[in-house]
């Protein structure tokens, strides 16, 4: 039997991979509807139809590659949860639950990739109030949830201790993947941040001893 031509990519998903391309290279004020529609190969109105609107569109290209990731980050610390038991877990286990996920992402074309997380990059450099209040709103619950699981392991710490810790946690995170392409150019060859599995190794205890560190 001859072999039937393979189904085109859904149009919304033409859409949002053309739009996560455009925001990344150029920004989101620096992208035009246009732009993603010529790049997606659809009209103006098939925009319109899937999403309504240019923030509409903005919101949909991050839910698509962070609702699966913070699901993951979550599942990741429950099962750390249930396996540790009355003890309860490692803060290595939590660190790695919270980093593992966007590493190996940042590292997989088929979710995002570097192209996601210069995105990602650009959004929280973003002067636009609606972009900001969107990833908050993306990562509140689990933020939350990582805040009440390194707090149950480090108690002496205050909430609010905790919670600036998390953001340095994230901080340090995202400047690991964003000069993972460029390790071995900036070290001179010692240097290669294509494994994501050596990157998680070597950034979870340098986190975790930060978190243990004594508070302010």
């Amino acid at each position: 039997m001859p072999q039937q031509a393979a189904e085109p990519r859904d149009t919304k998903e033409r859409i949002l991979d053309a739009a996560e391309q455009q925001f990344a290279a150029n920004g989101f004020a620096g992208t035009s509807l246009r732009s993603i529609t010529a790049a997606a190969d659809v009209n103006l109105a098939a925009v319109n139809y899937h999403f309504g609107s240019k923030d509409a569109l903005i919101e949909a290209v991050f839910a698509r590659r962070l609702s699966p990731l913070n699901a993951e980050r979550l599942r990741q610390l429950e099962r750390a949860v249930a396996d540790a038991g009355a003890a309860g877990p490692a803060l290595e286990r939590i660190v790695e639950a919270f980093v593992g996920p966007p590493i190996r992402a940042s590292q997989d074309p088929a979710r995002g990739g570097m192209a996601f997380m210069r995105l990602l990059g650009h959004a929280m450099n973003q002067p636009m109030d609606s972009v900001r209040v969107m990833l908050a709103e993306q990562f509140r619950d689990t933020a939350e949830a990582f805040v009440i699981a390194i707090h149950k392991v480090l108690p002496a710490l205050s909430r609010e201790e905790v919670v600036w810790r998390l953001v340095f946690m994230g901080g340090s995170m995202a400047h690991t993947m964003c000069l993972s392409d460029d390790m071995e150019k900036l070290t001179l060859g010692q240097c290669r941040g294509h494994d994501a599995g050596a990157l998680i190794r070597r950034l979870v205890p340098f986190l975790a001893s930060a978190l243990r560190a004594e508070g302010t």
